[in-house]
């Protein structure tokens, strides 16, 4: 049997900490990953093209790679572009529903006080590539940014002998301003720093490596990120009435990723649980990828579980705080409704996380290894800032002076407390002059 089925109560505390623990693994390259963007940040461009040859295998030329992405676009197959137009349509859709409206109102006689919405101007997305197709991850990072409204859009993609046409065209149909053949560490310290190519951004976002992952963390506080992620993850929660071979299949699909993406099925049925692993078993040899897919279910993370409730898989879940989470349940609606933490909800039996990496239209970039109990994935507010606004009449401060005047005086800051006081006897000073 590829996965056995384990009761979830008998778990001891190791089992528990390799469930629930989980990390991005960075650690380990960590100091490898300082020296790179150290370099990169003193010696821009030459840094750049000797780490490409280092870890790349290639000799890049001309660093930006903007115009063969447009003509990837213009020679790429009509079925793929459909498809990548598609996608991007449903993506850019789903994040103009997002997009907030400045807002402004009057909360008592005298003060006005509202919140203003603005991009940001610079940001870069990570595309993962090299040989590798990912026009997902394109589509994911780029078309958020272009629907906030962001100034300039630079992406860096990990360069190869010959770049995959479609995510050079994905990149080109999602809006990228400028593109650039740098992968790596040493793609992430040029966006945060700049070169002579290339331009330094504001905020990075997208998907990586643990040498990506580990860059981001580094750079943190020179440049803004998203968030620190992981290998993909998922968990599934299945009653009675869920198919097996439809919930193996998700499993599955989500190992593929990477040996060390963490896959979990979690049900209160027995016998569900059992067909379960059986599903899983005749379903992986079939599966181009199976040596990867066995080493993600062999993950300490992994594994199918059976509970003895449903409200136990639900506070297990909750616990796990999964980046994919679907439900497959005649109660689906009244079981998310008890949890909070997931980075990406899927209701029901024809809902396959697959579609929310491809095409529904949600955006796939997401948080790992339990960060969904503290933030969201991916979306428009990444690349907004929100600036409050107010404005106070003459008798809106008067209503406010008491309070502020006395808190400033408590903290020690008599020029606060003066600064309102100048204005409020300024006024008793006009009103006495007009009597």
């Amino acid at each position: 049997m590829t996965i056995d089925v384990t009761e979830l109560a008998e778990l001891g505390p190791g089992d528990r900490r390799g469930l629930f623990e989980r990390d991005a693994g960075i650690d380990a390259v960590r100091a490898d990953v300082r020296d790179i963007v150290d370099r990169v940040r003193e010696e821009g461009d030459v840094a750049v093209r000797e780490f490409t040859r280092e870890f790349d295998g290639v000799d890049v030329g001309n660093l930006e790679i903007t115009d063969q992405a447009e003509r990837a676009y213009e020679t790429l197959d009509e079925e793929t572009l459909e498809a990548i137009e598609a996608a991007a349509a449903n993506v850019r859709e789903f994040h103009e529903a997002q997009v907030p409206e400045d807002w402004r109102e009057e909360f008592s006689t005298g003060r006005e006080l509202g919140r203003r919405f603005r991009p940001i101007e610079r940001a870069g997305v990570y595309v993962p590539g090299g040989t590798a197709a990912y026009p997902s991850s394109a589509i994911m990072g780029i078309v958020p940014a272009t629907v906030a409204g962001v100034e300039h859009v630079s992406v860096v993609t990990p360069p190869a002998d010959e770049l995959n046409p479609v995510t050079l065209a994905a990149i080109h149909a999602a809006g990228a301003d400028a593109v650039y053949s740098v992968g790596g560490a040493q793609g992430i310290a040029a966006l945060a720093y700049g070169t002579e190519s290339i331009t330094r951004v504001q905020k990075i976002v997208g998907p990586g490596s643990k040498w990506v992952t580990a860059a981001k963390a580094e750079v943190r506080g020179d440049v803004e990120i998203d968030f620190l992620a992981g290998p993909s993850e998922a968990v599934v929660i299945a009653d009675e009435t869920a198919n097996p071979e439809f919930v193996a299949a998700e499993l599955l699909a989500q190992a593929e990723h990477d040996p060390n993406s963490p896959v979990v099925a979690v049900t209160d049925d027995t016998e569900t649980a059992d067909a379960i692993a059986r599903a899983v078993d005749e379903q992986v040899g079939e599966r181009e990828r199976a040596e990867i897919i066995r080493d993600a279910l062999a993950n300490d993370a992994s594994g199918i579980f059976h509970t003895r409730s449903m409200s136990e898989a639900i506070l297990f879940t909750e616990e796990y705080a999964p980046e994919h989470l679907a439900i497959v349940a005649d109660d689906d609606e009244s079981i998310l409704e008890r949890i909070d933490s997931a980075g990406s909800v899927f209701l029901g039996p024809q809902t396959p996380i697959a579609a929310g990496d491809y095409a529904s239209g949600t955006n796939h970039v997401l948080p790992t290894n339990g960060l969904p109990k503290v933030t969201g994935g991916l979306s428009v507010e990444t690349f907004l800032r929100a600036t409050t606004v107010q404005r106070l009449s003459a008798d809106g401060l008067d209503e406010l002076a008491g309070t502020i005047t006395t808190l400033a005086e408590a903290e020690g800051l008599e020029a606060h407390a003066e600064s309102v006081r100048i204005r409020t006897d300024a006024e008793e000073s006009n009103d006495d002059a007009a009597e």
